[in-house]
């Protein structure tokens, strides 16, 4: 996680302790997106709660939320875990057996790694060796 997002989860974990912060990135120096997910759905009025609780992030930067899509970001194991049965496209941060991406079915997770049954066939990828990953929708 970086810095930006650990702040965000900080301030948010007292305000709104239903939302979980998905993905925070800054994007040009100048701007925040943000992906928040809530066990009800996300709401045109549970993203402006979420804005305004965030004011000190808007001191500093323009702050985007939104709901993470259907192509969700996975940045957690329990993510992973989650959508064990669903389509993903891992990154690597450098070849992994020979490739720097995945797709393919999430068919195992636990603490430390992803299991991915790919076009190549089934692959173990630690957590430590992924740059990005996000569900693909329709699959």
């Amino acid at each position: 996680m970086g810095r930006i997002q650990d702040e965000i989860e900080t301030q948010l974990k007292q305000a709104e302790p239903d939302v979980e912060v998905v993905l925070a990135e800054v994007l040009g120096g100048t701007t925040v997106r943000l992906f928040i997910d809530h066990p009800d759905g996300v709401t045109l009025d549970l993203c402006e709660r979420v804005t305004k609780q965030l004011e000190s992030v808007r001191q500093r930067y323009a702050l985007e939320v939104s709901s993470p899509g259907s192509d969700r970001p996975l940045t957690k194991p329990a993510h992973y875990r989650r959508f064990i049965g669903r389509h993903a496209r891992v990154r690597t941060r450098g070849a992994h057996g020979g490739q720097g991406s995945f797709t393919g079915e999430l068919v195992g997770a636990n603490d430390s790694e992803v299991t991915i049954a790919a076009e190549t066939g089934v692959v173990s990828i630690p957590y430590t060796d992924i740059k990005r990953s996000n569900l693909v929708p329709g699959e």
